[in-house]
C-alpha cells in the first residue's frame, strides 16, 4: 500500500447523496428520479423500465455529489411483494463513465424488506478505490412478463475530502506503477534488456525483490547453474516461498494429549460442552455439557505447558456459579482475563416426548415440559474473573438478557470477542420459549463490556428475509483486524446449510461469500461443526460435524470417515477451500507405521492457539447417526445432535442403539497443520534448472556426458514418488537417443503488415531501422555470431508495422553476457525455467501476475466490444 494511504485514518462510513445522471427509457410516469426518496406506501414512487425483465439493456447511471469510497449500497422496496420488483442485478463503479468496474451482483428477495450490500471497495492489492459514478443493471425480475422496477437506493461511504483525495492519489500511483511492471515484464521477456534496464534506472523503481533479479541473469542470461542453486536457498531463507507453502494442500498432524490433574482425573465423556482459550498464560477452560444422561456443570482448566488438568469447581451450585447446562457458549477477554458465558440446553429444557415421539430422546435429568407450558425461560448471563481481586469467582451479570436488549434463552449460539473495542457478538441459536413445533432463532447482538450494554445488529426473522438467516448449530469467527464476523454452514427449519457470510462490522453490511461452499471444494452441508481463524495467515479451520451430503436421500446425516477437516484462506482475494489431508504416516526404525488420528465426531468443542498454530480439541460424540424418518424425529435428532446425543431410529434395533449410545468421548487432541518445507521447494527448483541444464548438455556434449549428469545430478533431486515429475525425469531420455534439432532461426525480416487507415488495431513496434540498428549493435558489442536479421530495409519502405515474438527473441541484446549470446530457442526456454521458478515466489517480490499481451483483446484496445463486458 502507498505511504499517501496511510497519512489519514479511514473515517466511518456515513449517507452518500447523489443525483440520477442519466438511465435507460423508463415507463410511463415512473421516472429515475422516484429512486432519491423512500416511500414504500406510494406505488409510483419507483423507477420501471420501458421493456420486460429479459437480457435487454437497461440501466440506471447515478452520480455522488463528490467522489467518495463507496461502501455499501440499500434497495428499499414496496410495502409488500410486488411482481415489478427486480431480482437479479449488478453494480458497477468508476470515477468516468468509459471505465467501469463490477463490483456487486446480486439478487433482492421479492418482499418489503430493504436490503442492504457491502460494495467491493478494495482491488486485489488492497488498495481503496473512489468512485464517482454508479450504474445498477438489473438483469432480471421476479416475474418476467412484467417490467422491471427499483423502488429506492441508497449509499453509505466515506466522502471525506481529504482522505478520498488521499485514496486518488495513492490509487494513481498504484495503476501507473503497475502498467509500468507489466511493460518491463514484457521487455525483459522479450529480450529487450537494454530499454528494461534504462527504465528502471530512470524511474528509480525495484519491480522485485534483488535476490529474484540476481536470480533471472543466472538462469536466463548466464545459465550459471550452480549460481542459482546458492541463489534458491538464499531466497528461501528469505522467506519468499512463504505465500507458495501456505497454499498447499496441508496434512494434518495429530498428537492425542494424554495429561489429568494430581489424582490422575480427567473431564468425563461429554458432547455439548463450552471451551474457551487464554492466548497468554495458554491455559484452556472448559465447563459442563451432556454426559447421556444428565447436564453437567463441572469446570476444569488445562495448562498446555505443564499438559494438566485441573479442576475448578465441581458445579454443586452452591454460589453464584452456572448451574448444570450444554450448548451454551464461552469467550475469553485477554485484555481483562475475563471468561463470558451464554445460553444453555438443560434437562427441562429439551424436546418432550410428544413431540420427539420417543421417550428416549428426552433428557433424563428432569421432567420436560409439554407444548404449550408457559413456564418462564431466563437467559442469564455470566461473568469469571481469572485475574484481579475476584479471580476465581462467578458473578451473573444479567438474570435474564432479554429483558435488557439481549437475545433470549438460545442453545448452539456462537459467540466472539472483540477485546480491542471490548464488544461481545452473539448470533443466532434455536430459542427456548416452550414451543418445539415451531423454529424460533435469534438474530445478531452485540454487547459494550464497558457499558453494559445490548444492541440489537439483526433482528431475529422468522422469514428468511435477514441478510444473513439465522441459524443454530453454525460457526462464526472474527477477524479483529478488518472488524469482520464469518458466519457458516448450521441448520434452519430442518435443513443443513452450507452458506457462508461476512458481516463487516463497521458498514453494518453483510455480503454472501457462498451459497452452496460445498461446490467450491467445502464441506458438505454441516451441523454442529466447529471452527477456528487465525488472521494473521487469513485462515479458518472447519472440523466438520454432522454433515448431510448432497447426494445422500431424504433427510440422511452422517459422520465423514475421511478427513472431515478444511481450511479456508480469506484475504483481498477470492476465497478459496482446501481440505487437509489425513495425517502421513510416521517413519520409525520398524518402518512406517500409520499415524493416529481422532474418530469423526460431532458436538465436540474446539480451541485455537495461534502462537503455536495449534488446534485443541476435546470430547464430542463418535456415535454414527441414522437417517431421520420424519419431522417429529428429525426435531428430536437435532435437539440429541446439538448437545451430542444419539440420534434414534424409531424406537427400532434398540439395543444396537444402546451399545452405541455410551460413545461420547472424553479424549483430547491438538493438532498442527503440516505443509512442504522451504527445502522442498529449493529441490523442486534444483530440479527444474538441472533439467534445463541437461536439455543444453545434450545440444553440445558428447551423450556421454550428458547421461552421467542425468544418473549423478539430475536423478538425485527427482521425487519419484511424484507420478508427474517422474514422468518427466524419465522422458528426457529422449534427449539423449533422438539427435538434437538445431536452434530455430529467426527470419531475416519480420513479416511486412500494412494496416490500412480504419484498422485500429495491432500492437506497437519498434521500426526496421530501429530493429536492426539495435540488433547490429548488439552484435558488435558481443562479438556473437548469433543469428540478426538485414541491416536494414530496402531504401524508401515505409517501416513495419507489426512485429513477431520470434523476431524479437532472436535478437540478442547488449547487456547480455559478452560472448556467450544465445539463440532465441534457448532464452525462450530458459525464460520458461526462470518463470516456472517464480511460481514459488511471494507475489509481492516478483513481476505482476498476468500477460500485457492480454490486454488486447479488452474493450477499447482493439479487443472485443464494450456492450460484452456489462
Amino acid at each position: 500500500m502507498s505511504a499517501h494511504q496511510r497519512l489519514i485514518s479511514e473515517p466511518s462510513s456515513a449517507p452518500l447523496q447523489y443525483h440520477i445522471e442519466r438511465s435507460s427509457s423508463h415507463s410511463g410516469n415512473y421516472v429515475a428520479q422516484n429512486i432519491l426518496i423512500d416511500n414504500p406506501a406510494d406505488q409510483s414512487s419507483r423507477w420501471s423500465g420501458a421493456t420486460r425483465s429479459g437480457p435487454s439493456k437497461q440501466w440506471l447511471i447515478l452520480r455522488l455529489d463528490s467522489p467518495a469510497v463507496l461502501k455499501s449500497i440499500t434497495f428499499g422496496k414496496f410495502h409488500k411483494a410486488h411482481q415489478c420488483n427486480m431480482k437479479e442485478f449488478a453494480v458497477l463503479v468508476g470515477t468516468s463513465l468509459d471505465n467501469m468496474t463490477r463490483v456487486l451482483h446480486a439478487s433482492l428477495k421479492n418482499d418489503s424488506m430493504s436490503e442492504s450490500f457491502t460494495v467491493k471497495h478494495t482491488n486485489n492489492a488492497g488498495l481503496s478505490f473512489p468512485t464517482l459514478f454508479v450504474k445498477i443493471v438489473p438483469l432480471s425480475g421476479h416475474n418476467p412478463h412484467f417490467n422491471t422496477s427499483i423502488w429506492h437506493v441508497s449509499m453509505t461511504g466515506i466522502s471525506d475530502e481529504a482522505y478520498v483525495r488521499q485514496v486518488q492519489m495513492a490509487y494513481e500511483e498504484y495503476r501507473e506503477t503497475t502498467v509500468l511492471r507489466h511493460v518491463l515484464k514484457h521487455l525483459r521477456q522479450r529480450r529487450f534488456l537494454t530499454p528494461y534496464d534504462s527504465i528502471i534506472s530512470r524511474a528509480g523503481l525495484q519491480t522485485e525483490h534483488p535476490l529474484v533479479s540476481q536470480l533471472h541473469k543466472s538462469v536466463v542470461l548466464d545459465g550459471d547453474w550452480e549460481t542459482s542453486e546458492r541463489l534458491l536457498e538464499q531466497m528461501a531463507d528469505a522467506s519468499l516461498f512463504h505465500a507458495y507453502l501456505y497454499s498447499c494442500q496441508p496434512h494434518a498432524l495429530w498428537d492425542r494429549l494424554q495429561g489429568a490433574d494430581l489424582d490422575g482425573d480427567i473431564p468425563s465423556q461429554r458432547a455439548g460442552h463450552a471451551m474457551c482459550f487464554d492466548p497468554d498464560r495458554r491455559e484452556i477452560y472448559l465447563h459442563g455439557g451432556w454426559d447421556g444422561s444428565r447436564s453437567l456443570a463441572d469446570f476444569w482448566v488445562y495448562d498446555i505447558a505443564e499438559d494438566r488438568w485441573s479442576m475448578i469447581s465441581a458445579g454443586l451450585k452452591d454460589g453464584p456459579e452456572p448451574g448444570p447446562r450444554s450448548c451454551h457458549k464461552m469467550i475469553f477477554d485477554r485484555r481483562t482475563g475475563a471468561i463470558y458465558m451464554l445460553g444453555k440446553l438443560s434437562g427441562a429444557d429439551t424436546v418432550p416426548p410428544d413431540v420427539s415421539g420417543s421417550a428416549s430422546a428426552t433428557a433424563s435429568a428432569g421432567a420436560a415440559p409439554t407444548s404449550g407450558t408457559s413456564r418462564p425461560y431466563f437467559s442469564e448471563f455470566y461473568r469469571f474473573d481469572t485475574r484481579g481481586e475476584e479471580t476465581g469467582t462467578w458473578r451473573c451479570l444479567s438474570p435474564d438478557t432479554a429483558t435488557i436488549g439481549g437475545p433470549p434463552l438460545v442453545y448452539d449460539h456462537q459467540m466472539v470477542i472483540d477485546p480491542d473495542s471490548q464488544i461481545i457478538y452473539v448470533f443466532g441459536g434455536r430459542v427456548i420459549n416452550g414451543d418445539w413445533n415451531n423454529y424460533s432463532y435469534s438474530g445478531l447482538y452485540s454487547y459494550n463490556i464497558r457499558l453494559a450494554k445490548w444492541t440489537t445488529l439483526q433482528p431475529a426473522d422468522s422469514s428468511g428475509t435477514a441478510l444473513i438467516p439465522s441459524r443454530f448449530g453454525h460457526s462464526m469467527v472474527l477477524d479483529p483486524d478488518t472488524k469482520t464476523l464469518y458466519i457458516m454452514g448450521g441448520q434452519r427449519d430442518g435443513k443443513y446449510l452450507s452458506d457462508m457470510y461476512a458481516y463487516d462490522i463497521k458498514a453494518n453490511c453483510a455480503s454472501e461469500l457462498y451459497s452452496n461452499f460445498t461446490t467450491s471444494g467445502g464441506p458438505e452441508p454441516c451441523f454442529t461443526q466447529r471452527a477456528a481463524i487465525d488472521p494473521t495467515l487469513k485462515e479458518i479451520y472447519v472440523i466438520c460435524g454432522l454433515v448431510r451430503p448432497h447426494n445422500s436421500q431424504g433427510s440422511q446425516t452422517v459422520l465423514s470417515t475421511s478427513s472431515p477437516y478444511y481450511v479456508y484462506h480469506y484475504g483481498s482475494r477470492a476465497g478459496r477451500w482446501t481440505r487437509i489431508l489425513p495425517p502421513l504416516a510416521r517413519s520409525t526404525s520398524e518402518g512406517d507405521v500409520a499415524a493416529q488420528e481422532p474418530i469423526p465426531r460431532y458436538a465436540h468443542q474446539l480451541v485455537y492457539d495461534a502462537s503455536t498454530r495449534t488446534i485443541y480439541m476435546h470430547g464430542g460424540n463418535g456415535s454414527p447417526s441414522t437417517a431421520a424418518t420424519n419431522p417429529e424425529q428429525q426435531e428430536a435428532d437435532n435437539i440429541h445432535a446439538s448437545e451430542g446425543g444419539d440420534v434414534v431410529d424409531d424406537g427400532e434395533n434398540n439395543s444396537e442403539r444402546d451399545r452405541e449410545k455410551e460413545k461420547r468421548l472424553d479424549d483430547f487432541w491438538s493438532m498442527k497443520l503440516v505443509r512442504p518445507a522451504s527445502s522442498e521447494v529449493v529441490r523442486r527448483g534444483r530440479f527444474l534448472t538441472r533439467r534445463q541444464q541437461f536439455r543444453e548438455m545434450c545440444n553440445t556434449q558428447p551423450a556421454i556426458e550428458s547421461l552421467a549428469f542425468l544418473q549423478s545430478k539430475l536423478a538425485t533431486v527427482v521425487d519419484h514418488s511424484d507420478r508427474e515429475e517422474a514422468e518427466q525425469f524419465r522422458s528426457l531420455l529422449t534427449c539423449i537417443l533422438v539427435p538434437p534439432s538445431p536452434d530455430l532461426e529467426p527470419p531475416s525480416e519480420p513479416p511486412h503488415k500494412r494496416l490500412r487507415a480504419d484498422e485500429d488495431g495491432g500492437s506497437d513496434a519498434d521500426s526496421e531501422s530501429s530493429a536492426s540498428a539495435r540488433a547490429g549493435s548488439s552484435a558488435s558489442q558481443t562479438g556473437s555470431s548469433a543469428p540478426q536479421a538485414e541491416s536494414s530495409a530496402p531504401r524508401g519502405e515505409s517501416p513495419r508495422l507489426s512485429v513477431s515474438a520470434e523476431y524479437m527473441l532472436g535478437q540478442p541484446d547488449a547487456a547480455e553476457k559478452a560472448g556467450k549470446a544465445i539463440s532465441a530457442r534457448t532464452f525462450e526456454q530458459r525464460n520458461a525455467v526462470f518463470e516456472g521458478l517464480l511460481e514459488f515466489v511471494d507475489q509481492d517480490a516478483k513481476e505482476p501476475a498476468g500477460n500485457l499481451l492480454d490486454l488486447v483483446d479488452l474493450p477499447g484496445l482493439g479487443g472485443r466490444s464494450t456492450d460484452d463486458w456489462d
